[in-house]
């Protein structure tokens, strides 16, 4: 008797996982929304502003972990995601929300650029995971991509940006100890849990570092265009974007996860170049290759 042939699930368009098409499309988000903060913390006090778009994100994801069909993580995983939360979401968006504020959107994509090595670092560190050589390799040519792009734009740009690019390297040091801290829970508890509950326990620290800043906000001279900013930068970048992460650690691990954001630089530079006219260089076009070379060794 003919057996009726198989059709697999796990991979769909282009080869591609499900789980890493979604991943392509949280670079994406994630490139355009250097951009678009960047924008939005020039309308208004950066932590202000900052403090608004997240407690956007974490109204919805709340609201989608409390009502929705998803199980409740126990107490002790809700506190342990909380306290997570205060350093990938708290202590990470601090350094990074200063830093973007300082320097270039594209430059400060770049930096963000090195996590992947940092949190393969850490895991290391931790036991987590163990790198084969050809994943070595590719994190190798993803960071000298990065530093050819970042020593270009410095040499482009001066040392005046030098403060705000050290604080976005400093989030980026947050963001490889959230990561690695949050492998665990992330494997037994759902995406949109794992999310909502760390992006709690980020946003009432942030809330009180932000309050005087709220406060002096002039909320009727905020425009349209801002609110818009606020809109994408909250519910896109913050709850989709997020989601497609969580989901990536659960199925890849936090290292092949994190070679995904090395999209971002690609993607924000060219935005920033249309929609902030930073003008990218030959030198950052070679990086960007070596990054996508990187991204291709280490998802093989």
């Amino acid at each position: 008797m003919a057996q009726t042939p198989t059709v697999p699930t796990a991979r769909t368009w282009l080869g591609l996982h499900v789980t890493e098409i979604g991943l392509v499309a949280m670079a994406v988000i994630w490139g355009v929304n250097f951009s678009v903060m960047k924008y939005g913390t020039q309308m208004m006090e950066p932590l202000a502003y900052n403090a608004l778009r997240m407690s956007v994100g974490c109204g919805v994801l709340m609201g989608m972990a409390v009502f929705g069909a998803g199980a409740l993580p126990t107490r002790a995983d809700r506190w342990r995601l909380m306290a997570l939360g205060v350093v990938g979401h708290c202590v990470y968006q601090l350094f990074f929300v200063s830093g973007l504020a300082r320097t270039r959107a594209g430059t400060a994509a770049l930096v963000v650029a090195a996590s992947p090595a940092a949190v393969a670092i850490v895991a290391r560190a931790f036991g987590h995971e163990r790198l084969k050589p050809r994943a070595v390799w590719g994190i190798v040519a993803s960071i000298s991509g990065v530093m050819l792009v970042v020593g270009s734009s410095l040499t482009t740009d001066g040392t005046g940006h030098l403060v705000g690019d050290l604080l976005v390297l400093c989030a980026v040091v947050a963001w490889a100890f959230y990561t690695s801290g949050l492998l665990p829970l992330a494997k037994r508890n759902e995406a949109v849990q794992v999310a909502a509950w760390t992006l709690l326990g980020g946003v009432l620290p942030l809330l009180g570092f932000a309050t005087p800043a709220l406060l002096r906000t002039d909320w009727g001279a905020v425009g349209l265009p801002t609110w818009g900013a606020v809109a994408y930068s909250g519910l896109l970048a913050m709850v989709v974007a997020y989601l497609f992460w969580y989901r990536g650690v659960h199925h890849l691990g936090p290292t092949r996860t994190s070679m995904y954001s090395n999209l971002q630089p690609i993607v924000a530079v060219l935005f920033a170049w249309v929609s902030l006219g930073e003008v990218p260089t030959v030198v950052q076009g070679i990086g960007a290759a070596s990054v996508i070379g990187g991204l291709y060794l280490a998802r093989t």
